[in-house]
């Protein structure tokens, strides 16, 4: 069965890698030092996630919903 899942791609300027988060999976984290590596890296990561969840007898997400996401600029 195949899942989509929303993630959230960002850029760590201090450990200069890309951080990928999977909210539907809470503790689902991986990072890659470009764009690409960072989505495979998450793509490997959800199965992983999918699979500990499913040996230990629990219920699997079935994906995610709607999402938005934007930015606002504030000066300080």
């Amino acid at each position: 069965m195949e899942r989509k899942f929303k993630v959230i791609l960002s850029w760590d300027e201090e450990t200069r890698v890309y951080v990928v988060t999977v909210p539907a999976l809470p503790g689902c984290v991986t990072q890659g030092k470009n764009r690409e590596e960072a989505l495979e890296r998450v793509a490997e990561a959800i199965q992983v996630t999918l699979k500990g969840l499913s040996a230990t007898g629990q219920p699997l997400p079935q994906g995610s919903g709607e999402a938005f996401i934007s930015e606002v600029v504030v000066s300080a």
